[in-house]
């Protein structure tokens, strides 16, 4: 799994930040949170192709996180995109599909799918389950989180000495599914190690700080968490349902993630050190994220 920072900026750009998206490489496929102005050209900078893009998440409707869109679906157009592409948000998906459209996108030579959701599993599949959960900003917002799943550990020598035969009965037990070696049943459990956890991300889009996000980023393996202020801007952090550094920190410690990286700094700040060590106060495992920064799980 490798996760890469296209823009880590709140609301403006400066000239080392550009608006929120992250690319999640997993699974074969390529996940897109939020799509803020100018991705597609920080997915250049990332070596990233967009046609390899297969779903699009977005946190909420605020301009910084979707103005990305409509650029990035007309250069996948260009470029003779055929695949179909999955584009997830809150209430008001339709809304958005409409303006791309009046905008001057009506059509588009590839299949997209427009999936309005709300709190909930979103995708459950033999590798991943895709989650999402509103959080309290000042628009509807969902956080995120993708969690990979991985099967028990393979027995080979002993499903050997079951007398299953090296070959297609092995994928059978291994996915779960009992097989028949003369006349005999062999259990899938009988050839499997203990269940294993998989990598899980928990993305928290904008919020201010609230239970809801801890219970969903329980146990999470890596939480990436919106830092809009420092602790001294509490009360514009307050004003425009955003978080501080320290609310990310606390989130992390009380969710029992394993580590955090903050994104979505104010363009107010040029040095961003004390954000970090205000939250390393209280979460010391935490990094602040930067426009391409890759991170591997």
């Amino acid at each position: 799994m490798e996760i890469t920072f296209l823009g880590t900026s709140s609301a403006v750009h400066s000239y080392t930040r550009s608006h929120a998206s992250i690319a999640l490489k997993a699974f074969g496929e390529i996940l897109l949170f939020d799509c803020g102005e100018g991705t597609q050209r920080q997915l250049i900078y990332a070596k990233i192709s967009p046609m390899k893009i297969s779903k699009i998440f977005i946190t909420h409707y605020h301009g910084d996180h979707i103005l990305g869109i409509p650029g990035l679906l007309q250069s996948m157009n260009f470029r003779g995109r055929e695949n179909k592409l999955y584009i997830y948000g809150p209430k008001g998906l339709e809304n958005l599909r409409q303006a791309i459209s009046n905008l001057g996108f009506p059509n588009f030579d590839f299949p997209i799918e427009w999936v309005e959701i709300d709190s909930g599993t979103i995708i459950e599949n033999e590798e991943y389950v895709i989650k999402a959960q509103r959080v309290k900003h000042n628009t509807p917002t969902l956080a995120y989180s993708v969690e990979e799943l991985k099967r028990p550990r393979f027995l080979r020598q002993k499903a050997i000495d079951l007398g299953v035969p090296v070959g297609p009965d092995f994928g059978k037990l291994h996915k779960g599914i009992p097989v028949e070696i003369d006349g005999k049943i062999i259990q899938p459990e009988q050839v499997l190690g203990p269940p294993r956890k998989g990598n899980k991300i928990t993305y928290s889009g904008d919020t201010r700080p609230c239970e809801e996000l801890i219970e969903f980023a329980k146990d999470s393996t890596l939480l990436i968490h919106e830092s809009t202020y420092k602790v001294e801007d509490k009360d514009k952090a307050d004003e425009h349902a955003h978080s501080t550094s320290v609310d990310a920190a606390k989130t992390a410690l009380y969710s029992n993630s394993k580590e955090l990286i903050l994104t979505h700094i104010s363009a107010r700040y040029t040095d961003v050190s004390d954000l970090l060590e205000e939250a390393k106060e209280i979460f010391e495992n935490t990094k602040i994220a930067e426009d391409l920064m890759k991170v591997e799980l």
